[in-house]
């Protein structure tokens, strides 16, 4: 295909119209899709925290947690409210930003990362004036081996 060809035929005009159609739908692709109830503040507290440290985000409200969770493999144990899906991985809970990002650059051989429950002080779970509990992330396997990520 030569550009003189493409000139003749006329497809220069179709390739440039392709590539307007189509530029717009890749660059909406989120990087970060995450399941939550419609009803959970915390959650969207969370979203606005990967928002903030350059994560797009795709949101699914749902009524269902407990079997969206059962459906993905989250351990019951390794639960909190809202499960997310990035990079072939799970993140469960109220994960800092700057552990997705490890998990994404060193890509461990898990089935993802969570922070169980919901300590106070992690992303989305911030209360003026209370001292932020410790709590770690934890990687789980598909195999049920859990190990500690990060502390925080």
């Amino acid at each position: 295909m030569t550009a003189s060809w493409l000139k003749k035929t006329g497809m220069i005009p179709m390739l440039a119209l392709a590539c307007l159609i189509l530029a717009p739908q890749i660059s909406l692709a989120a990087d970060l899709v995450v399941y939550k109830s419609p009803y959970c503040g915390c959650c969207a507290d969370w979203i606005k925290h990967m928002e903030t440290n350059g994560f797009s985000v795709e949101v699914h409200n749902r009524e269902d947690m407990d079997k969206v969770k059962k459906e993905m493999g989250i351990p019951s144990p390794l639960a909190s409210c809202h499960t997310g899906e990035i990079g072939g991985y799970l993140v469960e809970g109220h994960v800092p930003a700057e552990d997705v990002r490890r998990l994404l650059k060193e890509k461990p051989e898990v089935k993802g990362i969570a922070v169980p429950g919901m300590p106070v002080g992690s992303p989305g779970m911030e209360v003026p004036g209370q001292k932020p509990d410790s709590y770690k992330v934890v990687t789980f396997t598909r195999e049920g081996k859990v190990k500690t990520f990060s502390s925080h």
